[in-house]
C-alpha cells in the first residue's frame, strides 16, 4: 500500500473509531419495536424457513429477534457494540463486537441477514450492503427495515443516523449493491409526536 492510501484508510479509522462509537447508545426494548420485530420475523419466514437457519442480525440491539429466532430452532448470531453487546452476552447469545460494514464471516455463510433499524447508521450504506451480499448465500433473504424521513418523528436528525432516505432512494441503493426487492411495505403507526412510517424490504441477490 502506498502512503497517500494509507493516510486515508488512517483518517477513515480515526474517524470510526473516535466519532461513530461515541454516537452509540443503549436502547431498551419497547413499542412499538416489539410487536413489529415479532410480526416481521413471521413474514420473513414465508420466505425462508427459520429452523436450523443460519441467521446473521446486524444491529441485535439487546437481543430480541435473538430469541425469537432462537426459539424458533435458527441459529442466530449478532453484531452490536457497547452495553448491548454485553447485555446479550449474558443472555448468553452467540454475539460479537463487529461493525455491520466490516463483517468477518466466510463468504456465502448466512441463509437470512436481518438488518433491522441498522443500516441507516452506515456511513456508506452501499459498502454495508455489498458486505451483506457477499456473506449471504445465493438464495438467500435480506430483511431491511429503517425510518422514513421527513415524518413526525425527524429520524434524519437523531444523531448517529447518517444515512435516513426514502424509500425510493433505498430502491436504488439495494439495486446497484447486486440486491433485488422481492418485497416492501411501509409500517405505519402513531408514537407520541405523530404519524410515523418505517419502510421494510425483502431482498433477494441479483
Amino acid at each position: 500500500m502506498d502512503e497517500k492510501k494509507f493516510i486515508q484508510y488512517k483518517k477513515l479509522d480515526a474517524f470510526i473509531t473516535k466519532r461513530l462509537l461515541s454516537d452509540i447508545y443503549p436502547e431498551a426494548p419497547q413499542e412499538p419495536h416489539l410487536s413489529i420485530t415479532r410480526d416481521m420475523i413471521e413474514r420473513t419466514s414465508q420466505y425462508k424457513p427459520l429452523s436450523k437457519a443460519k441467521i446473521l442480525d446486524a444491529g441485535c440491539g439487546q437481543g430480541v429477534a435473538l430469541e425469537i429466532f432462537t426459539a424458533k430452532g435458527a441459529s442466530p448470531i449478532g453484531i452490536t457494540f457497547g452495553q448491548d453487546y454485553l447485555i446479550c452476552k449474558d443472555k448468553g447469545f452467540e454475539v460479537y463486537e463487529m461493525d455491520q460494514s466490516f463483517l468477518d464471516f466466510q463468504p456465502q455463510f448466512f441463509d437470512i441477514i436481518w438488518c433491522r433499524h441498522a443500516i441507516e447508521h452506515s456511513l456508506f450504506p452501499l459498502f454495508t450492503l455489498e458486505g451483506f451480499h457477499e456473506v449471504l448465500r445465493d438464495d438467500g433473504i435480506l430483511y431491511v427495515e429503517v425510518p422514513a424521513p421527513s415524518t413526525s418523528a425527524f429520524h434524519e436528525k437523531n444523531p448517529n443516523h447518517y444515512s435516513c432516505f426514502t424509500a425510493l432512494v433505498w430502491a436504488s441503493v439495494f439495486e446497484k449493491s447486486g440486491f433485488q426487492i422481492k418485497e416492501s411495505m411501509n409500517i405505519n403507526f402513531t408514537v407520541p409526536c405523530g404519524p410515523d412510517i418505517y419502510h421494510a424490504f425483502w431482498l433477494t441477490k441479483n
